[in-house]
């Protein structure tokens, strides 16, 4: 982790995340929110407001330090999150995330494989979940200690920001930290005199309904914020049906000056997530709303259930020193119908958990400040996993049947040094130590497959930053970091034969990036030059029975320029995010279907992405906006035998804001892809069967309501 100074910056601590209890349900949850009295309330914002005008634009890094994203020492993006004022359903981060640059994010319509994610090429051969890049939710990780995450669990309905760091600080995060991205929530408000009430309802184009609730309030020493939400569809594509729950509760109290308890309750349950499967390029062409007969044959699916609960802890030990201490755990259940018969249904059963601390020093070093950081972390996921044959959507035979363990300790220390007036050392360093076993229930005579496998590594990052004056900043950094294959991509060994493929090596990367933020009167701009070499990338090898199997190719590049602007003109705000991005195998290595030669582009990364978004103010309370994405042609596989299609995508929205008898109503619609054009909204990469193409729907409209009492 990190702690980023600088002499333009708060320097206030935030609490880390968290105690987490097993099995919390929904009745539990409430109890505890009646338990602590639940005052009524307007925010800790009000406790906070003189900070947030002193800073502006508050970021939380590596560090938990607050600071402007403008003193940031590296390429992180805030965007900020008003549930109450967003014109859009709040159900996925797609919908928040694309003006941010060097970010794919892309909504499947296909709630049964999650968000397609990928940070400046980092994360592009996931075909389920999140690789590559870690996220975190109030602290707590969302990503797994093999390097899996879900960034499905986030309840953007109470979020407050939502944060992006690229580049080589992220390494400081430990392994799978191409990028990190994190959700916070906002935090109760502080008015004893009632609590405050907020109900929000939509719907929308292929049967979408959403519902959510939230009540919030607290004193000055206790307070407490519960949110719910539950959303339906049926799906753009045939076989695409999916329902989702979640319950989002945070508890903050204050027993003295000094400490700062943060609680989190967080509950997840999706009952129903039909999987449509991917299309080939004639099929996607001929109808994408079509489905192939093995979906429904052998009714592809997944359901999800997730509990997790966490406790942070922040204390003052003087004015010079503060200890940040979290403990979390959870359970996740998944099961899921896979399109094949011999051991094509997924069981899972995991528990996981964790704790952390760390320390920080602030000192002065010739009248300048020096901070200092050190800690650790400690991370466990335990899971049984049974395989069964998919007798047309049922359970059949047991197949498999083996318990499996992954388990990550780090320790870490930053030093931050403003050495000179307007300059800013930054130096890191993280040593990590990821251990992976399997054990074998269904096989336990057999010596081949079962066993273990550990995987260190030693990450440092320096930077350099200028801060040229109040209105120009310049940085640079350097850095090294990995990626473990996760505990899926190393379930099966190459041919078939039974047993976990534990020869798989973890991929490393040498990073570097150079950048500017300038602020000029009412215009922010950013841009960053950034450069990946990598070794060991873990690629698609080959196809058994339906299972993908994963090696390591010997060399890769990304290498890219990232800029974004924004600009706010009285009743007019408009902001663009471009991303070049030139991501490459650097050496050939023979993969599933064939030799692939050195110069090839990584696939699933479009080297052109760009986003524009303007919005004004129509009317007293009336809001217009339109957006554009356009991204140039996505190679699917590593061969570059096939390829998406490259669009431009146009998104309306309109909302209007009341007041009546002191409750406060917004009245929103949206229609996305405005001319109704016919793309691919993620693609499956190196799928064996050749169906690479999850198209996205057509012209869509959304209209919801909501109220703030």
């Amino acid at each position: 982790m990190s702690i980023f100074f600088s002499k333009r910056r708060c320097a206030t601590a935030i609490p880390v995340p968290a105690i987490i209890y097993q099995g919390v349900g929904p009745t539990c949850a409430l109890l505890f929110f009646a338990a602590i009295g639940l005052p009524p309330a307007q925010a800790q914002d009000r406790a906070r407001g003189e900070t947030d005008k002193t800073l502006g634009e508050v970021v939380i890094s590596a560090s938990r330090a607050e600071q402007r994203r403008f003193d940031a020492p590296g390429a992180i993006d805030a965007v900020q999150v008003d549930p109450f004022r967003s014109a859009s359903p709040l159900v996925n981060l797609s919908e928040l995330m694309g003006s941010v640059p060097g970010l794919q994010i892309r909504d499947r319509q296909n709630f049964a494989q999650d968000l397609q994610l990928s940070v400046r090429g980092f994360g592009t051969r996931s075909t389920f979940g999140v690789r590559g890049v870690r996220i975190l939710i109030d602290g707590i990780p969302a990503t797994m200690p093999d390097g899996q995450g879900q960034a499905a669990t986030a309840s953007l309905t109470s979020a407050k920001r939502i944060e992006l760091l690229r580049g080589p600080l992220a390494q400081l995060y430990g392994n799978a930290a191409g990028g990190v991205l994190q959700v916070f929530t906002k935090d109760p408000p502080i008015t004893p005199d009632r609590p405050e009430y907020s109900l929000s309802a939509g719907g929308g184009s292929d049967r979408q309904r959403h519902l959510a609730a939230a009540i919030a309030g607290g004193g000055e020493t206790l307070g407490g914020l519960l949110d719910i939400s539950n959303y339906s569809t049926d799906g753009f594509r045939d076989h695409s049906a999916a329902r989702r729950e979640q319950l989002n509760a945070k508890v903050l109290a204050r027993p003295s000056n000094d400490t700062t308890l943060t609680g989190i309750v967080n509950l997840f349950n999706q009952p129903l997530a039909q999987d449509p499967l991917g299309l080939s390029h004639s099929q996607f062409d001929q109808n994408p709303r079509q489905v192939i007969p093995a979906a429904r044959n052998f009714n592809t699916r997944k359901t999800i259930e997730q509990q997790q609960a966490g406790a942070v802890m922040e204390h003052k030990l003087s004015a010079s020193d503060t200890l940040n201490a979290r403990v979390y755990g959870g359970m996740r259940k998944v099961d899921q119908k896979l399109a094949f018969l011999n051991n094509g249904v997924v069981d899972l059963d995991r528990t996981y958990g964790g704790v952390g601390a760390s320390w920080t020093h602030a000192m002065q070093v010739n009248q300048l400040p020096v901070r200092w950081t050190v800690g650790i972390e400690a991370d466990q996921l335990r899971e049984t996993r049974k395989g069964f044959d998919n007798i047309g959507g049922n359970n059949g035979p047991l197949r498999r049947h083996e318990d499996n363990t992954a388990r990550n300790t780090d320790v870490f220390g930053q030093i931050d040094w403003t050495f000179l007036q307007d300059w800013q050392a930054i130096a890191g360093i993280r040593a990590s130590r990821v251990r992976f076993s399997v054990d074998d229930r269904f096989n336990p005579a057999a010596s081949n497959t079962s066993g273990s496998v550990e995987y260190r590594n030693t990450s440092p990052v320096a930077g350099l930053v200028w801060h040229a004056n109040e209105a120009l900043n310049v940085y640079a950094n350097l850095g090294t970091g990995f990626e473990t294959p996760t505990l899926a991509e190393s379930a099966y060994r190459p041919g078939g034969a039974p047993g976990p493929n534990l020869a798989l090596k973890a991929s490393k990367s040498a990073q570097g990036e150079i950048g500017v933020k300038l602020r000029s009167g009412r215009h922010i701009f950013d841009a960053a030059l950034f450069e990946a070499r990598g070794t060991d990338e873990i690629v698609s090898s080959q196809s058994s029975g339906g299972r993908a199997i994963f090696q390591n190719a010997d060399r890769t590049r990304r290498r890219g320029v990232e800029a974004s602007w924004s600009a706010k003109w009285p009743g007019l705000a408009t902001r663009m995010a471009y991303t070049l991005l030139d991501a490459r195998f650097w050496s050939p290595y023979l993969g599933a279907q064939g030799m692939v030669p050195a110069g090839n582009s990584l696939p699933g990364a479009p080297r052109h992405s760009l986003f524009a978004d303007l919005e004004g103010s129509v009317l007293q309370g009336l809001k217009a906006g339109l957006e554009m994405r356009v991204e140039s042609k996505t190679y699917v596989n590593d061969l570059n035998s096939d390829a998406a299609p490259g669009y431009a995508v146009f998104n309306a929205r309109l909302s209007q804001e009341f007041q009546f008898n002191g409750v406060k109503l917004l009245l929103y619609g949206r229609l996305d892809n405005l001319f109704d054009r016919n793309y691919a909204g993620s693609v499956i990469v190196n799928d064996s069967n050749g169906r690479y193409f999850e198209p996205a729907p057509g012209r869509r409209l959304f209209v919801g309501l909501r109220t703030l009492f």
